[in-house]
């Protein structure tokens, strides 16, 4: 049947040469903007993905600028480090040509006090944006004894972020502080201000009934301690008359608590490291002794009761960082021979913690230079892996646009053939 009102062929053909726009319309966004997911609304999963890996990839490029930061400070501390090294070196040389018999120690003591002058001033300089971890002051307000690096960017898989960090500890490597209360490498010792009461306790033995033997080695340690340099606390630990000595150090506290400041803040945190520390002298914290907090106090235990089962702290005590004088007031002029030894063995010790600080800044130098590449191959993976969801796959688009470019006209055509079917219905009344 033939009608004039409704014209079946013509609608299906109109009908098909709009799906065939609105094809082609896609297609012609996917190839102007390169995108085969340009907005929410192309594809919201992918188009939400994209979007938060490409927020985190600013976040990384923002890591790596700080790891750029960071790489430089480091680079300036280490080649002032470096310096330093040859400095005091040259300084214990001629300490060593001082104990010469009749040589005017005056005018060797002019050559150390230019090198002395050298150092603190080669210290002081070695800034980089405002920041020297050379030469510090840490009872200066705002003073932090661990300077932080962001070194990572990682979201986790219930969406929250975390920033990794590379610390380092201002404590194990400044040559000055200006502080009284503070010591760098190359200062003279201060004592520790607090050692949680460390104290030799006389024997106590098991009862052979559940009564073990028990000492205190620190009676109060709530005020806490901070080791820094080479602080130490030590003592000797007599078990069952067999006599070892233990020793508390930052690396101890460090390792015991996971930190890198040094910092002992209460009993509970104080047994801690006491157990490290008998650990690391090579006493069984679980079969032979145990160490626990009781109140303020920490204690050892002996882990069986027998009356031969015994415990004793002898020669305890605590040192400064083991500097006795400091390097840049050293004075030869009218020292005597045993003296200039002093001066000898101290700056040797001196020099051999300025070398193992510069062997740390070298290590976190080359950490950070990797973790640096490493952040940057991550970019690209990241780049990479938003391109495979989002982007327009071009080859694929230029032919689907010449076939649906073939379509559109084919449409055309057919909507035109329908449209002229309606004109031969006029012959009909001819």
């Amino acid at each position: 049947m033939s009608s004039i009102m409704t014209n079946s062929a013509a609608m299906t053909a109109l009908q098909t040469l709009k799906a065939t726009n609105k094809q082609l319309d896609v297609t012609q966004g996917r190839i102007s903007t390169g995108y085969r997911v340009a907005e929410a609304s192309d594809n919201a999963a992918y188009w939400s993905i994209a979007t938060t890996m490409r927020s985190d990839n600013k976040a990384l490029s923002t890591v790596q600028d700080s790891l750029g930061l960071g790489a430089a400070t480091v680079d300036v501390a280490y080649t002032a480090m470096d310096s330093a090294k040859d400095y005091i070196d040259e300084i214990k040389t001629k300490l060593v040509a001082a104990t010469a018999p009749g040589v005017d120690k005056s005018k060797i003591q002019s050559e150390i006090t230019e090198l002395q002058s050298q150092l603190t001033s080669l210290a002081s300089s070695a800034s980089f944006s405002g920041s020297n971890w050379l030469s510090v002051d840490s009872s200066a307000s705002g003073y932090s004894a661990t300077q932080s690096i962001v070194g990572s960017f990682t979201r986790n898989a219930d969406n929250s972020v975390t920033l990794g960090k590379i610390d380092i500890g201002l404590g194990n490597i400044s040559l000055f502080d200006a502080s009284a209360t503070g010591a760098g490498l190359l200062d003279q010792g201060v004592a520790l201000a607090a050692d949680g009461n460390v104290q030799d306790v006389a024997q106590d033995a098991g009862d052979g009934a559940g009564t073990e033997a028990v000492v205190a080695v620190f009676a109060d340690a709530s005020a806490g301690v901070t080791l820094s340099g080479n602080n130490e606390i030590s003592f000797d630990l007599i078990r069952n008359g067999v006599t070892t000595s233990v020793t508390i150090n930052k690396a101890t506290v460090d390792t015991a608590l996971s930190s890198t400041d040094g910092v002992i803040s209460n009993a509970a945190n104080m047994a801690l490291v006491l157990d490290q520390a008998l650990t690391d002298a090579g006493i069984d914290t679980t079969n032979d002794v145990t160490v626990a907090a009781n109140g303020n106090a920490v204690e050892i235990t002996h882990a069986t009761d027998a009356l031969t089962d015994t415990l004793q702290i002898a020669n305890a005590g605590s040192s400064s960082n083991g500097n006795d004088f400091s390097l840049a007031t050293i004075d030869i002029s009218s020292a005597s021979a045993a003296e200039i030894e002093t001066f000898i063995e101290g700056v040797n010790n001196m020099l051999e913690s300025v070398t193992s600080a510069a062997s740390s800044l070298g290590a976190v130098k080359s950490r950070i230079d990797m973790q640096s590449d490493f952040v940057s191959n991550l970019m690209d993976a990241v780049d990479r892996g938003v391109s495979q969801l989002v982007d327009a796959d071009m080859e694929e688009e230029s032919t689907r646009l010449q076939a649906l470019q073939v379509q559109q006209q084919l449409g055309i055509q057919a909507l035109s053939i329908a449209n002229g079917n309606s004109q031969s219905i006029l012959s009909l009344f001819r």
